[in-house]
């Protein structure tokens, strides 16, 4: 399985309309933490994410977390 990119280290933090969104999960998206179809050709994809009332969201941009799609701080144990 391929490493995603690391957009940055630290999560999105942003107030977020109630919806759904595509969570990208590869790290090249230029709208991040959104996918912008930068996947293609890889074996990543984005997750589809829910959101059922407006509410502040910690979106992961280092895409090591293990409770995708949101911050866990995993960017804390990564070395580059």
């Amino acid at each position: 399985m391929s490493t995603p990119q690391i957009p940055q280290k630290s999560p999105i933090v942003q107030q977020t309309a109630p919806g759904t969104y595509a969570w990208c999960s590869c790290g090249r998206s230029a709208r991040q933490p959104f996918c912008d179809g930068s996947h293609a050709g890889t074996e990543f994809a984005p997750l589809p994410v829910d959101v059922a009332q407006a509410k502040v969201v910690a979106w992961c941009a280092c895409k090591h977390t293990q409770g995708a799609p949101f911050c866990d701080g995993s960017h804390k144990r990564l070395s580059t």
